[in-house]
């Protein structure tokens, strides 16, 4: 049984924070029910689909979830919502603070109403700031963090990193944020306690900033500091893949043992001796030449060479993958990471599995829903007469979409 079997997670965020932080809570065996407006998540939207409402951006971070679709604008709405949240553990939303009221979710009035629910805010910005309550997306909280400004030092281009860092970021520290805070509710109820749950704050900025200051706060960690931020190993403009005879390879001495072996097995036993290669410490002093000696070393030799005399030299070795190679990365295809489903109007559709193992047992893969697929089902067990539910529907306080079963 995965660990968060029985856990029901009802989750109101978009975009792609809060969908993959409970991506993440379904992947580890959470019940979660996305609740989206009428128009569904904009990412159904983002990118190629072979269905309208399913697009590629969407199956990304929504698979395994159940779809329900409820106008929060309507009272009507919001009472059946009240409903879903009475057997929930966990809601989640990435609205704006100040729109929360006007939808029947301000926390205090919800957690006043259910007092065991785990209630996760995932925000721009803390409330108590300056930027408290601005809208916030990837691009902003990249700039803001210093994404940008790494890479300027690093390239002299100010620009964001080519992935969605903020939002992953910030979508793994909620995922484990909830866990936290499920976790400190079943020991308070072990205890004897009330079981009450936690009001979690997640804001993108504060999360990012803690992400990026893990190695580049450096010499700032001191009073006064002992050096500039920034890790000069990590900023070196060289720090990039090396260009071998014939392409490129991924390669990593990294301890005074793994230097001393390469630059012997290179036949420059001289380096091996250089006191500005000696250890770490001077290594980082000289990140610049290191690399531009290594690399007119490395591009003397092919990347077949390079990786044979790495793996003998226990340094870590990698060739370059591009994005399309992965599905076929012989590592990835022997642990079966990459999974396929079956959809009787999508076809074959292919997933990036769970990377995580609990007892050699991952979650099962679960298709994403189509909008509002589940709205009568979730409505139901949560106590809604089939009367009720078709007039939430007639009003357009609710969408029932009829589900397309999977084989």
């Amino acid at each position: 049984m995965l660990p968060l079997a029985g856990i029901r997670v009802v989750d109101l965020s978009t975009v792609v924070m809060g969908p993959y932080a409970s991506q993440w809570l379904a992947d580890l065996g959470a019940e979660v029910i996305k609740v989206e407006p009428p128009e569904g998540d904009s990412t159904r939207r983002t990118g190629p689909a072979a269905e309208p409402g399913m697009a590629a951006i969407f199956l990304g971070v929504n698979r395994s979830k159940r779809s329900v679709v409820l106008d929060l604008k309507q009272p009507a709405a919001q009472a059946a919502l009240d409903r879903v949240l009475a057997g929930a553990d966990v809601l989640m939303h990435s609205m704006r603070p100040q729109k929360l009221a006007a939808l029947g979710l301000a926390p205090d009035d919800v957690r006043a109403r259910h007092p065991e629910l785990v209630f996760v805010s995932l925000l721009g910005f803390a409330e108590e700031g300056p930027y408290g309550g601005r809208p916030a997306y990837d691009d902003i909280i990249q700039g803001l963090s210093g994404n940008a400004a790494l890479m300027a030092a690093q390239t002299g281009d100010s620009r964001y990193f080519p992935t969605i860092a903020a939002d992953k970021t910030s979508g793994l520290v909620a995922a484990l944020s909830v866990c936290a805070a499920l976790a400190g509710r079943a020991r308070r109820n072990a205890d004897g306690g009330s079981g009450h749950g936690t009001l979690v704050e997640v804001p993108m900025f504060e999360s990012m900033v803690a992400f990026n200051l893990v190695e580049h706060f450096y010499g700032r960690h001191f009073e006064p500091p002992r050096g500039p931020s920034g890790y000069p190993r990590v900023l070196a403009p060289l720090r990039r893949p090396y260009r071998s005879a014939d392409g490129y390879v991924c390669m990593m001495p990294y301890t005074d043992a793994h230097w001393c072996d390469f630059f012997h097995a290179a036949g420059r036993p001289e380096l091996a001796a250089d006191a500005r290669f000696a250890d770490i410490a001077a290594r980082t002093r000289h990140i610049e030449t290191l690399y531009e000696l290594t690399g007119e070393i490395v591009h003397g030799q092919t990347t077949a060479h390079w990786v044979d005399l790495c793996e003998r030299l226990q340094i870590p070795v990698a060739r370059i993958n591009e994005l399309d190679d992965l599905p076929a990365d012989p590592h990835l295809a022997a642990t079966g990471f990459f999974e396929t489903v079956e959809d009787p109007a999508m076809g074959t559709l292919r997933f990036p599995g769970a990377p995580v193992r609990f007892d050699s047992q991952r979650a099962p893969l679960g298709i994403p829903p189509r909008l509002g697929e589940h709205t009568a089902s979730v409505l139901a067990q949560a106590g809604l007469s089939a009367e009720a539910i078709a007039q939430l529907q007639l009003s357009g306080a609710a969408r029932c979409a009829p589900a397309k079963e999977t084989p």
